[in-house]
């Protein structure tokens, strides 16, 4: 019975030492990136429209 109160401890240690270091990741800025790199290589690249091709007025009145 002892050792789930020793294991109750140290996982509740353990949990508080993760939640202060997410409480100083966040005062640090480090989650305010919203738009990373990471996430526009995702994106499709935008199509670049091919101008239309010139034809001769006269060709097309047969």
């Amino acid at each position: 019975m002892s050792v789930i109160y020793v294991l109750l401890a140290v996982s509740v240690t353990v949990a508080i030492v993760f939640f202060i270091a997410f409480i100083l990741a966040v005062k640090n800025g480090q989650y305010d990136d919203s738009y990373t790199p990471s996430i526009r290589m995702l994106f499709e690249d935008e199509l670049v429209k091919e101008k239309p091709k010139k034809t001769n007025t006269n060709q097309l009145k047969d």
